[in-house]
């Protein structure tokens, strides 16, 4: 049974709705645009998230008998509009940034197309879908990047409303951690899943020994010991006396990490068990795994962090009403004047520009029409950012379920290599390269 996604909005868009098809304007074609005046927190750069997620609630962005009839008894919208709602499809057009790639200030991630009435009823499901997830890859991006080379697990479902963890986890993934514990993050988006077993498994035996004992006789004497629960130096000696030197890991969720890492290692190589992993948990962030990164540990899982954005849980996207035509058919941009939240108006085609293979430029191309915007063949030295998602109404399977998660995965990692040394660094700072708007000719 499908679940209709079109109440997940906004009560004034269903109004303007109407209030455009009493006065003719609904027919309109329009341009909207999804962008970010500003990059939350200081951050170096964004990370675009949620692609796929917005275009599967799209499929189902229907008005049936429920939702209708909502409508009509809270008499939120007249007949007229509860009519026009009822044969609701969206049939536009949607081009934007591949999931997985990277923005900047005024990066037109996506453009929406069509008439006023069939775009603005999106509006509020595109912003929390892609504010949300967006603000979780680019905490999870910087994560990643601090990490190195060690691999990083998400286990913050805890910490988020139910739907929002699973979002979460995939937008992790994307952003390069290399699995989830949400069991539904990997049914539904093919995130490789991992996890063992918490304090209170120790707590409820009669001793450390004996959880140790009855978790390696279940599940291998690869898995992962928690050995924090009393004594750390003693839950290591009693991991290694159970399961021996091939053990596959040891976990530590509290203590001074950098220096409890040191003494765990040594005591493990101590005890010959020299190849056994250690994971640690603990209310990281990314300065956290910095400040670890000369510290023998093998693996990190992040929780609340993740999943709260590091601090910045959305993005600061917004979804403006960029070009339209006139009532004489020509098109013109159209833009927010107000000297705190200007941004320009115009239908727009966007490139990396890239010196030597790094970042130099977000170049934005802007026309008030359809037909000067810019090619790939006039900008040689930039890399084209958008694609089309939606042609005619026609969602683009390629970027839904657990290819196009894997897809958006690749396409990060891929992109991020050419970000500027500069866009590395975890401080707050200006973003690592600049957005340069050009008029197209």
């Amino acid at each position: 049974m499908t679940t209709s996604t079109a109440l997940l909005t906004d009560r004034y868009e269903l109004t303007m709705l109407a209030a455009s098809l009493r006065d003719g304007t609904a027919s309109r074609p329009s341009v909207f645009e999804l962008f970010s005046r500003r990059l939350s927190g200081g951050r170096r750069f964004g990370v675009v998230a949620g692609t796929g997620r917005l275009l599967e609630l799209l499929r189902d962005f229907r008005f049936g008998d429920d939702e209708l009839r909502f409508l009509r008894d809270e008499r939120v919208v007249d007949a007229e509009t509860l009519a026009y709602l009822e044969h609701y499809r969206f049939t536009g057009t949607i081009r934007g940034y591949r999931e997985g790639e990277l923005y900047f200030p005024g990066s037109p991630i996506l453009t929406v197309e069509g008439s006023f009435a069939d775009a603005v009823v999106l509006e509020t499901l595109a912003l929390s879908v892609l504010n949300h997830d967006s603000a979780v890859a680019t905490a999870a991006a910087r994560m990643s990047i601090a990490a190195g080379e060690r691999p990083l697990a998400e286990m913050g479902s805890r910490r988020a409303a139910e739907r929002s963890a699973v979002a979460a986890a995939r937008a992790a993934y994307i952003a390069g951690f290399g699995a989830t514990s949400n069991l539904e993050a990997g049914r539904a988006w093919g995130i490789p899943t991992m996890g063992t077993a918490a304090h209170s498994w120790t707590l409820l035996h009669d001793s450390e020994e004996d959880a140790f004992r009855a978790q390696v006789e279940s599940m291998g004497v690869d898995t992962t010991l928690l050995v924090d629960t009393y004594d750390i130096r003693t839950g290591v000696e009693t991991a290694i006396r159970v399961a021996g030197t091939g053990l596959g890991g040891v976990r530590i969720d509290s203590g001074d990490l950098p220096i409890v890492a040191a003494e765990v290692r040594a005591q493990l190589d101590e005890l010959g068990a020299t190849d056994t992993r250690i994971t640690v948990t603990s209310d990281l962030d990314e300065y956290a795994i910095a400040a670890l990164a000369a510290s023998p540990v093998d693996a990190y899982g992040v929780g609340t962090s993740v999943v709260t954005g590091s601090g910045y849980p959305t993005a600061s996207m917004v979804y403006k009403l960029v070009a339209r035509q006139d009532a004489d058919g020509a098109w013109i941009g159209v833009a927010k004047a107000s000297a705190d939240k200007a941004s320009f108006g115009g239908r727009k085609a966007a490139f990396r520009t890239l010196d030597d293979g790094v970042a130099a430029a977000e170049t934005v191309v802007v026309s008030d029409g359809f037909e000067a915007l810019d090619t790939p063949a006039e900008h040689p030295d930039g890399r084209p950012l958008q694609v089309t998602l939606v042609e005619a109404g026609e969602i683009d399977t390629a970027a839904e379920g657990a290819t196009g998660t894997a897809a958006a995965r690749a396409h990060h990692l891929r992109v991020r290599e050419e970000l500027p040394v500069r866009a590395l660094a975890l401080s707050k700072s200006d973003p690592a390269i600049p957005t340069v708007y050009v008029e197209a000719d």
